[in-house]
């Protein structure tokens, strides 16, 4: 995502940086290179002003060109004006206790992806303990309701419909359907047309007012650029926005949308479509974002996906099986099973500081995991319980079974015993787990109670 930006600046922020002297003239040209690229971004114009003016008024100071460390100096204060830029804080919904009715009405046009993105908000509810109900009042677009059914029934998740073609009616009574039903939650999911139209906004604020929602959420396309911008300001004049939702955001190569949406239009970025599977919708965090356009990665959402995807229980034995030398080839499937759980490659190698800005142009080969997976699921139970039992006629069986080369078996095992012996020093050896955080870092130890403490997450101590 944001790939375009992150390259220009990642290339920007590495040559200011390592000065370790910093002149008006650098500050200068440097801002000037930002501008292009941002300009290139399809940020909007008045908001490339505003970062360039007080991004030059602050650089400016005593507080960087006299700085021991000036060049980091500037590359922070480049970092406060894009989370300011991009919206400072994450927004939260404001939902009422789950004892009272709570109402989302989704809104956007036709293609922006409302009925999918209604569907995965309802998924987050329901694993942050609500009760979500989806109510189908897009009765305009030919098979919305009964996508939206089929998506309900994905996460199990009722949705509430009706033979009619009076939208109001159907929000009503899908109210009174929820509290007679104990629901805390309706979504609503609304019609949307290929453009702004009289009669999609009547519609709209006829449901709005018989439904009185606690958050009004526009679904808009990331990859439209200023035109998501320009729908966001003509629905917030007439509905009163709290926020919106950025889908196809990791196919967004620019970026112009996510820049320019708060300080444009004032309303936050909540979530973003992260991809096409249910559990692809992720939180806003203006600081995380700006933190990968900069290239310096995002650990701390990479240990929130890891968190959310790693089986405690399964952690735990793993790491005493390390400890005791006793890690296996099933556990090494294992892992590489749970590392595609984690999403999309390509957004992992993002978070990683450092390893996006070498990865630069190029996509993840996902194929070589693929073949290191067939490879194991190849052998018998004894050998992957056993590695040292795998000999030339087995390496040959193997390869034959894997569709891949006795090369790529003896690869396979070199690098599980290499795997091996990093994992069982590592787990007793808590200098060394202090050492690949300091290289994961790109330099400098990170410390991970002050990110947890910043970014409010729960980060595990290594």
């Amino acid at each position: 995502m944001l790939e375009k930006l992150t390259n220009t600046f990642s290339s920007i922020m590495q040559t200011v940086s390592g000065k370790s002297t910093i002149t008006e003239k650098n500050i200068e040209d440097t801002v000037e290179q930002i501008k292009m690229a941002l300009l290139e971004a399809d940020v909007n114009l008045r908001v490339v002003r505003r970062f360039v003016n007080s991004t030059i008024e602050e650089a400016k100071g005593e507080k960087v060109l006299r700085a021991v460390d000036p060049g980091q100096q500037f590359v922070k204060i480049i970092y406060d004006k894009l989370v300011a830029m991009l919206g400072d804080e994450k927004t939260d919904l404001h939902l009422k206790g789950p004892d009272t009715q709570s109402v989302i009405l989704m809104l956007g046009l036709q293609g922006a992806g409302k009925t999918t993105a209604a569907h995965k908000l309802a998924y987050r509810l329901l694993k942050d303990g609500r009760k979500p109900l989806l109510a189908a009042c897009d009765l305009v677009r030919p098979a919305a309701v009964e996508q939206l059914v089929q998506l309900g029934a994905k996460i199990n998740v009722p949705v509430y419909k009706e033979e009619t073609k009076n939208a109001v009616h159907v929000a009503e009574s899908a109210m009174k359907y929820a509290a007679k039903n104990g629901f805390d939650t309706v979504i609503i999911d609304t019609a949307g047309r290929l453009q702004i139209d009289e009669v999609m906004m009547t519609e709209l604020v006829n449901i709005k007012k018989a439904v009185k929602p606690d958050e009004v959420i526009l679904v808009a396309d990331a990859m439209t650029g200023q035109n998501a911008v320009d729908i966001a300001k003509t629905f917030d004049e007439k509905l009163g926005l709290s926020g919106v939702i950025l889908t196809k955001f990791d196919s967004d190569t620019r970026g112009g949308a996510a820049l320019s949406l708060k300080s444009m239009t004032g309303k936050p970025i909540l979530f973003i479509g992260t991809g096409e599977k249910t559990e692809d919708l992720d939180v806003f965090h203006p600081d995380r974002i700006a933190s990968r356009i900069l290239g310096m990665g995002d650990i701390v959402s990479l240990v929130e996906k890891a968190q959310e995807t790693v089986d405690k229980e399964e952690a735990e034995k793993l790491q005493k099986k390390m400890a005791r030398n006793e890690f296996t080839l099933d556990d090494m499937l294992m892992q590489f099973q749970q590392v595609k759980k984690m999403g999309n490659m390509q957004q992992l190698v993002e978070m990683m500081p450092g390893l996006a800005q070498q990865m630069q142009g190029r996509d993840v080969d996902m194929s070589g995991m693929k073949k290191q997976e067939a490879i194991i699921q190849s052998m018998t139970k004894k050998e992957r319980a056993n590695h040292l039992i795998i000999g030339p006629s087995r390496r040959k069986r193997i390869a034959k079974g894997s569709g891949s080369s006795v090369a790529d078996v003896n690869k396979l095992l070199k690098q599980f015993e290499k795997t091996k012996l990093t994992m069982k020093k590592l787990s007793r050896n808590r200098g060394m787990q202090a050492q690949l955080m300091n290289q994961l870092g790109g330099g400098s130890e990170l410390d991970m109670e002050a990110l947890a403490k910043k970014f409010g997450g729960k980060i595990p101590k290594f």
